[in-house]
């Protein structure tokens, strides 16, 4: 009788039992949308600030094709456009975003640069090899802001004040030995559409090799795989089921910089992704200057090229529930100016800041030097490994130390950052002598045995289609020659009778005065010997200023230096 009373209640009880019955049939019908991230990433912008000629070869085009593009203002156009279509794209660094950078950037410690990227959104990145050119105090200022500075002639004058970069320098195999914990953050927690992001961040093992020695004094570089692979774990813990490395380690391939799923990537990279835990899906590069988009072992392994002439968009398609990656597309796009690009509040910022860089750095950087034999002096090396400006750099060296003993200067071909370009008249400027020797390097005197030259000179990295950086072949000054064989084995490839200084064989046990940049003497750029040398004398004499005043004294002398070709100083066969 009392249900009879009370009709509503046995049909509330059916209405609720069917509510949930459909419920869970929605539930199990339709599972969650599944969810997409988008990342947008950048390696080796090193400070470019400004768009510059380039070319490239795309999968479908064999033909080379030559745009004026990159530089910070299309940079920020095509990253506005492309958050027109998601607010919450991750815009990510794999390293080496400063250092060796153009004048725009370096006559300011790289400031101008920071502030651009920040400006730009830039969340996190990896630290390159090049972020420790000033060493360790002035990376910890470019992260953290002031104007205390190894560089008090260069900070804070681009502003007045400094306030640092707001992205996150992140580096989980970069170990402070005093501490015996990472001197940067392991990771990087980012969120986006309700996803937790996981960046892990390491730099190549070998950057002590690459780095002058006092500058990454105090530290260790452990085992990329091993450091990130350590911290899952604990993104784990916190919730984080999207996990991607941020490396500024690389590797080649022949294969297209925009070949999707590129399968035949070389280089130290395949052996960490080998290496790294299963959860890891996605790996950002660089360090090569390579752009690919390869697979290795079913993850994908990107890399933007350099200087800002690509952008690599990557899409994280997660399942809707368990936040699980389900795919990732990957594609390299070319920064040539858009037809139409976005007018907004950052597009405008970048412009105010170009216009600022451009006024406070004009009257430097265009500064006359000395008029050239030829309008671009190039740093390509030949077949033997040898260059148009390595010879002149060399030469510029052994001029500067020949009062001080020097009968040999080496100079190493990766610290040469540009070909050497001429304006009007073929006059260059101080802005493109800069952009060539940017490192401030100081040249360093030490003296070798003939039979030390020899082991020296076998200890380039003679290997060049395994080198995932290139070749590193020394640059010689005028009057020494030496004659190699690619047919002979790594390590006995100089044919010893070929190695002579005008003109006379070295003698094994005669000692040798050589003169290098600091960062060789130290065995930069992987070569050992270099620090066996005898007899240092640290001249405090700058690289740029030795080349400087040579190319000068080559005016006057009614000798203009440069040349289309190598002087032919190394040769090879075979």
């Amino acid at each position: 009788m009392s249900i009879s009373r009370k009709p509503w209640l046995k049909f509330t009880q059916l209405s609720l039992s069917l509510s949930l019955s459909l419920t869970l049939f929605a539930c199990a019908t339709y599972p969650a949308k599944p969810i997409v991230v988008n990342l947008v990433a950048i390696n080796d912008f090193h400070g470019h600030l400004d768009a510059e000629k380039f070319s490239y070869t795309q999968a479908s085009n064999a033909t080379a094709q030559t745009t004026i593009g990159g530089g910070i203002e299309i940079l920020g156009a095509n990253l506005q456009a492309w958050r027109q279509e998601d607010r919450e794209l991750l815009f990510v660094g794999g390293g080496d975003l400063i250092g060796a950078s153009p004048g725009i950037s370096s006559l300011y410690a790289d400031e101008p640069a920071i502030a651009a990227l920040n400006t730009l959104g830039l969340r996190v990145s990896a630290v390159g090899n090049h972020e420790f050119d000033q060493g360790v105090q002035e990376l910890k200022r470019q992260q953290n802001g002031g104007c205390n500075s190894p560089r008090a002639d260069k900070a804070c004058k681009f502003n007045s004040e400094f306030t640092g970069a707001k992205f996150t320098y992140i580096a989980a195999n970069v170990i402070d030995t005093a501490s015996g914990k990472p001197l940067f953050p392991a990771y990087h927690i980012e969120q986006a559409h309700g996803v937790k992001i996981g960046f892990i961040g390491a730099v190549l093992r070998d950057t002590p090799m690459m780095s002058a020695a006092e500058h990454v004094e105090g530290l260790e570089f452990i085992d990329e795989a091993e450091a990130i692979n350590r911290n899952l774990p604990a993104l784990k813990a916190l919730g984080v089921k999207v996990f991607v490395v941020l490396i500024h380690e690389g590797g080649t391939t022949t294969e297209a910089f925009d070949k999707e799923n590129c399968a035949q990537l070389k280089g130290p990279i395949v052996d960490i992704v080998k290496r790294l835990d299963p959860a890891i899906k996605l790996i950002v590069s660089g360090h090569s200057h390579t752009g690919f988009l390869c697979k290795v072992d079913g993850r994908t392994v990107t890399q933007a090229q350099m200087y800002g002439h690509l952008l690599t968009r990557i899409a994280l398609t997660l399942d809707g529930s368990s936040h699980e990656v389900s795919d990732i597309s990957a594609r390299n796009f070319v920064m040539a100016p858009l037809t139409a690009p976005v007018q907004d509040a950052v597009t405008s910022s970048i412009a105010n800041l170009m216009i600022k860089a451009r006024d406070a750095s004009r009257a430097a950087l265009t500064r006359p030097v000395a008029r050239l034999a030829v309008p671009v002096v190039s740093r390509k090396l030949n077949d033997a490994g040898e260059s148009p400006m390595g010879d002149i750099v060399a030469d510029a060296q052994l001029a500067a130390a020949k009062n001080l003993g020097a009968q040999i200067a080496f100079m190493n071909n990766k610290g040469i950052r540009g070909n050497l370009e001429a304006g009007l008249d073929n006059i260059s400027t101080y802005g493109q002598n800069t952009s060539v020797l940017p490192f401030g390097n100081t040249l360093t005197l030490l003296s070798f045995s003939g039979a030390q030259i020899r082991v020296l000179l076998e200890q380039q990295m003679w290997l060049d289609e395994e080198a995932p950086d290139g070749r590193n072949v020394l640059q010689v000054s005028d009057g020494f020659t030496y004659t190699w064989d690619h047919n002979r084995p790594v390590g006995h490839r100089v044919i010893p009778e070929s190695v002579k200084l005008n003109g006379l064989a070295l003698d094994d046990t005669a000692e040798y005065r050589v003169v290098a940049n600091n960062f060789l003497a130290g065995g930069g750029d992987r070569m050992p010997m270099f620090p066996q040398g005898k007899n240092r004398i640290d001249t405090s004499i700058k690289d740029l200023e030795v080349f400087i005043t040579y190319l000068k004294a080559r005016e006057q002398s009614g000798h203009p230096a440069g040349s289309n070709e190598a002087a032919g100083r190394i040769k090879r066969l075979n």
